[in-house]
């Protein structure tokens, strides 16, 4: 069983940035793929960027491309998505998520952080 903590969420103004990050208390083959989800209160869960371990596979959700980077520490275990330019928009409750393979599908993650809230202010 892996756990996943993230965290770095909090209030920002409208332009400014946040980076949010998730530590994964292990690795197997569920965890090859990491990825960023966000939901809204009354809203599906929505994909926003995953990546592999090795880095050489990351995908944006098109709302999030050229304002959103996601990398990860693979000495830290540690995935984290720096947020630029941050919009109304991109307020919600982000979770970081573990697979085996990409996806933009939350059904196929198999692990998940608690949430993480980022508020943006005008």
């Amino acid at each position: 069983q892996v756990q996943l903590v993230d965290s770095g969420g909090g209030l920002v103004q409208a332009g400014g940035s946040l980076r949010l990050s998730c530590v994964a208390s292990g690795r197997s083959w569920r965890t090859t793929v990491m990825a960023w989800f966000r939901q809204v209160p009354g809203t599906e869960r929505e994909f926003v960027a995953q990546t592999t371990w090795n880095g050489d596979h990351s995908n944006y959700a098109d709302s999030v491309k050229g304002r959103f980077a996601i990398s990860v520490d693979n000495a830290k275990n540690t995935m984290y998505l720096q947020m630029s330019n941050l919009k109304h928009e991109d307020a919600a409750l982000y979770y970081c998520a573990a697979g085996s393979a990409l996806s933009k599908e939350d059904s196929h993650y198999y692990y998940w952080g608690q949430g993480t809230q980022v508020t943006v202010s005008s």
